[in-house]
Order: structure tokens, then sequence, then C-alpha cells
């Protein structure tokens, strides 16, 4: 459940703070401690690299996607944990963009303890009729990451235990997963 905080203001007679609540799918998910921690790892991983800027909970307009085709619940936006666009993306000036209309090359979700499977293969579905090149399920749990790239029956698994790194050749992306689940 996500709170709206007004400002000092918008008080009551009794001077306490008003709070507006509201549902969204998006604000269900709570963050646990190794999905934030894996997110900032995913994220901190392409900080230094020239092809590519990350960017964290970025909301990604999709307005003109129907989403009852996927069974997703959201309505104009979805919000990957991490993605990826090319290095040439910067800051927007003087305006901020609220919601994102160019697609990233890559998103990244977290299973978080309160999700399914089934719900984030949704999303990529989404993704990829929105044209996002690949997708990766990480699963803290189990520290696994798969890529899926470009449709949801074309993935490859890749797991600390048994692999050095994860590779995602479609945007020639190869990442340590030491450095991600330590």
């Amino acid at each position: 459940m996500m709170m709206l905080y007004h400002s000092n203001e918008t008080k009551s007679k009794w001077g306490i703070n008003m709070i507006t609540e509201f549902e969204n799918e998006e604000s269900q998910e709570m963050g646990s401690l190794n999905h934030s921690v894996i997110q900032a790892r995913l994220a901190g991983s392409f900080f230094n690299d020239d092809k590519f800027t990350p960017a964290v909970e970025l909301s990604l307009d999709i307005s003109q996607l129907d989403l009852n085709q996927f069974a997703i619940k959201a309505k104009d936006e979805l919000k990957p944990d991490v993605c990826l666009y090319e290095s040439h993306l910067g800051l927007s000036k003087p305006d901020d963009i609220l919601r994102m209309s160019k697609m990233p090359l890559l998103t990244i979700e977290i299973l978080s303890p309160k999700q399914t499977i089934d719900d984030i293969l949704n999303k990529f579905k989404a993704y990829f009729a929105l044209n996002v090149q690949s997708c990766w399920l990480v699963i803290p749990i189990l520290e696994s990451i798969t890529v899926y790239s470009q449709r949801i029956d074309n993935f490859k698994l890749f797991e600390a235990k048994g692999d050095t790194e994860v590779i995602d050749e479609g945007l020639d992306i190869r990442l340590p997963l030491q450095n991600i689940f330590k």
C-alpha cells in the first residue's frame, strides 16, 4: 500500500497530516533486503560501461498496449527493477520525464517474496510486444538469472553454483555472477 503525504499546509483540524491511500500493483510489491541489494548491484554493474545507461524503477509508458492480453493489472505504466538504455541517454533538461515512452534495450525483474514467476513472465510478454530486446529474471533465493531474448520461449539459465557469469549475447553483456550474489 502506498501512502501520499500532503504538504504541511494540508492538515486536519486536529493537526494530523491527512493521508490518501491508493492501491497499485507496482506499489504492493514490497522490496526485500535481498531484492534491494541485488537491484543496486545490477544497476551498479553498468555504471562504468560506456555502452549503456542504467535506470532503476523507471516508469515506462505502456498506454499504447492493451495489457488485458497479458493478464497484467497495471494500466498505463510498468516499472522494471532495472532497465538499460543506450549510452547516449542522459538527464532530461529542463523538464524531467515522468513516463518514458522510449522502451529500453533490457529490462531486469528481480523476484520478490510476494511475486510469482508467472507475474514476471507476463510482464516480459508485454515488454517484448513493446520491442524490448532482452529481459532478465533474477531469482535471489536460487542465485540464478534467466536471460530471455526477444520472446518468452527463447531463454538461457545462469546459476551462481555452476556458472561464472551471466551472458546476454544479443546485447553483448557479460557480468560476473559472484558480484551480484555475494
